[in-house]
């Protein structure tokens, strides 16, 4: 089979051909002989089943495999002239024409997606300059407090007062719904946090102004996505006793209380714990300064200076999901003007290409950066970090991988990390680490 196979640029190609009659005829024979062997037909000893017979039963079914064979090899002669493996290819090769003659012949032509050759050139020259972050004593003495707050133990309050925000009321209660107390609703000596956020919306901020043994209804309405059903929405009372205000105590930063703080480490001193901080800090304020102002910075330079062809067909993906992102914010009038008028679609996609085509950029930008400096992030080191933010925020993390899976998200999370790992390394060497 003729065909015409022919590089666009460096991440597209165009197929055509014009596959003849005789070889579908052919393709034809070769698939109903194949089917005969293994077809059950009524009347017939299984794999004696005359192809003639097959054909007359199955002619539609048969042709599609035949034009599909015939599709195949012309695909894949293709790639071999146009030396791009099926590993380089970027989703599935798209049949932009597929018109039948009246000759029997079939006139084909074939968009095909690869992966862009890239020169990353001098990148190293590219990263912007690094600054060492410095640490503030004060920032130091701030966290510290912090944490002698945290992790000191609550005392009842010597004097008795009314609750105020950020107390920790000791209260009995329980909630009824249309006079009637509801399962889970009721708890004797319950240490509440006011403020927490802990308790239904409305409830912790009525506790406020309550003094001891005081008793008091405190009416809230339960969220409609509230996860038992039977209470989703309804509005209930809760019999509310306060017997007790407690605070934090004041902690003593010492050497003891640095020692509990880094159990396991040898000769800790309260100087130790504070050079701790201090690196927690840094790090933290590092991490920032990179993903805030350098790395956006350094890709927009990249993305600026490296030239090279990128996949139609992946624009074109990245475009219709901005797309789809601005009708979502749109109001009904304003869709109903896209439907009615076509060419607005269009002006909005063309509005949407430029930040499209960089964001694709950028992607397979990453992507070569990633492999000039052999950084990886392997599925395991992924579900590690979706395993901690899902404990992090109390779900449950099978759930949360699953979620993220049927969603198809992986991929773009685990690409973020590369983005993160690689860019980091980079200017960590710039800063000289």
């Amino acid at each position: 089979m003729e065909f015409s196979a022919n590089r666009v640029d460096g991440a597209n190609a165009v197929i055509t051909a014009t596959i003849a009659k005789e070889v579908i005829e052919a393709n034809l024979d070769k698939v109903a002989k194949q089917a005969a062997k293994t077809m059950n037909v009524q009347g017939f000893r299984k794999g004696k089943v005359p192809v003639a017979v097959v054909k007359q039963r199955f002619a539609d079914k048969l042709r599609e495999d035949a034009e599909a064979d015939a599709l195949r090899k012309i695909l894949n002669d293709a790639l071999k002239e146009l030396n791009i493996a099926n590993a380089d290819l970027i989703g599935e090769p798209t049949i932009s024409k597929f018109d039948k003659k009246e000759d029997g012949s079939i006139e084909i032509e074939i968009s095909v997606a690869c992966k862009p050759i890239i020169d990353l050139g001098d990148y190293k020259s590219l990263i912007p300059a690094v600054e060492d972050k410095e640490i503030d004593v004060k920032d130091i003495d701030a966290r510290l407090e912090e944490i002698a707050k945290s992790s000191a133990p609550l005392e009842k309050i010597a004097r008795k007062r009314a609750a105020k925000d950020g107390d920790h009321a000791v209260i009995d209660f329980e909630g009824f719904v249309d006079g009637i107390a509801f399962e889970g609703g009721k708890a004797d000596k319950y240490p509440l946090q006011i403020g927490s956020g802990s308790f239904i919306p409305g409830f912790e901020e009525q506790v406020i102004g309550m003094k001891y043994e005081e008793q008091k209804d405190i009416v809230v309405t339960f969220p409609e996505s509230y996860q038992a059903k039977n209470l989703a929405g309804k509005e209930a009372t809760f019999k509310v006793t306060l017997h007790e205000i407690q605070e934090k105590a004041a902690a003593e930063l010492n050497d003891e209380f640095a020692q509990k703080m880094l159990p396991g480490e040898e000769n800790v001193t309260i100087d130790t714990l504070r050079e701790k901080i201090k690196e927690q800090i840094k790090a933290e304020s590092m991490s920032k300064y990179y993903r805030e102002e350098l790395k956006p910075a350094y890709l927009e330079t990249l993305v600026e200076r490296i030239e090279f062809a990128l996949p139609n067909s992946v624009v074109d993906q990245e475009i219709n999901y901005a797309l789809n992102n601005k009708v979502r914010t749109m109001t009904e009038e304003e869709i109903s003007v896209l439907r009615e008028d076509e060419s607005k679609v269009e002006e909005i996609r063309n509005e949407l290409k430029e930040d499209a085509v960089n964001s694709v950029k950028a992607t397979f930008i990453i992507d070569a950066l990633a492999k000039a400096e052999n950084v990886e992030v392997s599925d395991q080191e992924v579900m590690q970090v979706l395993y901690y933010e899902a404990m992090q925020m109390g779900q449950n993390p099978q759930d949360v991988v699953k979620q993220y899976q049927e969603a198809g998200y992986l991929p773009a999370i685990k690409m973020s990390m590369i983005e993160e790992k690689v860019i980091s390394k980079l200017l960590d060497e710039k800063l000289g680490k």
